[in-house]
């Protein structure tokens, strides 16, 4: 078997990759939402894997893995391995688990970080109102995320909020000093949260990244009695192209709070110093991000020697990434604790994608299933409207 084409087109923000054989088979990934401009950097490597046997995902990933970067920039690299591995599945004739070493489990976690409502400001009881919607929300999450800090409108509803001034654009530029006000308030926020999730929800805090060290340490030991499941990205994440571990370190080793990033971070060798010191107590890859499947698997392998816990990023993976994460969360070792589970958006993605019941989570977990390859595919003849006219071929 051999791959003749490598298109891409964008479904509703999402760029989909398809991997297309000489014997009729074909593979699917998809990149995060909404990131169009992605399309261009798949279609880059089509010279580099055309000809070559689908199956054979290492050999192929030797030729395009060093060719990516930290978030967005892995993003093409790791929706092709994704594909290949759909493609694998599909030409053995089993779930893409089996060819990661096999399930370890028939269910798997997931944590919300996809059903979302509109919250009126960012006041604590507009947090504690917004996780009384979570719990109530019928996939019975059994944990939930919420953005505190830098990663929300905190900073420009609370008046005096940081010694900084407020920059406007993406990519999360603000950084800087708390007042003590501010600090207050995120605090405030988070017991409003608990005090409505109490000990039957866990409640995780994706809180930068752009907070100082004395902030973040003085943030995490002030939560240490609500137990929170991890506090997310405080002093790198999302767009930021390093780590600095050794600054995580000092905030993870003062406090008993556990200590989360990763979602931005490329490949197992960028994650070598925040397992190796120690820098962080929970890891989050986004397979989406990090170079696929497979290198997300060998992270939590190797993070789970160094008694690291894993949870997986994944709020705009979509539903062909959802699945992906299924099949490699089914095969991680007991250092996992739930991957971020994408929903579909916009809904329609629910009737173009053929093996994903809605809703789809129950209890907070996903059933294993057993089908070829990642289990789920797009339906061409129901897709097909969704196309933008420069896509129209995709199904070709």
């Amino acid at each position: 078997m051999k791959i003749t084409d490598l298109k891409c087109a964008v479904i509703g923000g999402s760029p989909v990759v398809r991997v297309i054989t000489d014997e009729g088979l074909d593979g699917y990934g998809q990149a995060e939402t909404p990131k169009a401009y992605l399309k261009p950097h798949v279609l880059f490597y089509k010279d580099y894997i055309v000809g070559a046997d689908p199956t054979n995902v290492e050999s192929i990933m030797l030729r395009i893995r060093r060719a990516g970067s930290f978030k967005p920039w892995g993003s093409a690299v790791s929706a092709i391995e994704i594909a290949l591995w759909d493609l694998a599945g599909k030409a053995a004739g089993v779930p893409v688990y089996k060819l990661l070493g096999g399930k370890v489990r028939d269910q798997v976690r997931v944590y919300n970080g996809g059903v979302r409502f509109a919250m009126k400001g960012t006041s604590p009881q507009d947090y504690a109102d917004d996780v009384a919607k979570m719990k109530a929300s019928p996939e019975g999450f059994t944990i939930v995320k919420e953005g505190v800090g830098f990663h929300s409108a905190m900073l420009r509803n609370t008046p005096s909020f940081s010694y900084g001034d407020v920059v406007g654009g993406s990519f999360h530029p603000n950084r800087g000093p708390l007042t003590e006000r501010g600090l207050k308030h995120v605090i405030a926020c988070v017991e409003a949260m608990k005090s409505v999730l109490g000990d039957e929800i866990g409640l995780a805090l994706d809180c930068g990244p752009g907070w100082t060290v004395p902030d973040a340490i003085r943030l995490a030991k002030a939560v240490e009695p609500l137990n929170v499941m991890w506090l997310e990205d405080l002093i790198t994440g999302d767009y930021v192209p390093y780590t600095l571990a050794d600054v995580y370190r000092e905030v993870t080793l003062k406090t008993t709070t556990p200590i989360h990033t990763g979602e931005q971070v490329y490949l197992r060798q960028n994650f070598k110093e925040l397992i190796e010191k120690h820098a962080v107590n929970i890891l989050g890859p986004d397979p989406e991000d990090v170079g696929g499947i497979a290198e997300l698997k060998w992270i939590a392998e190797y993070a789970d020697l160094h008694g690291i816990l894993i949870a997986p990023h994944g709020i705009f993976d979509g539903l062909i990434g959802m699945a992906a994460h299924v099949m490699v969360a089914a095969t991680m070792p007991a250092n996992y604790i739930a991957f971020e589970c994408p929903i579909g958006n916009p809904s329609w993605w629910y009737d173009i994608v053929d093996g994903v019941a809605n809703p789809f989570i129950k209890n907070g977990m996903i059933q294993v299933w057993d089908r070829p390859g990642l289990g789920v595919t797009l339906n061409p003849g129901k897709a097909e409207k969704y196309l933008r006219e420069e896509d129209k071929g995709f199904f070709d």
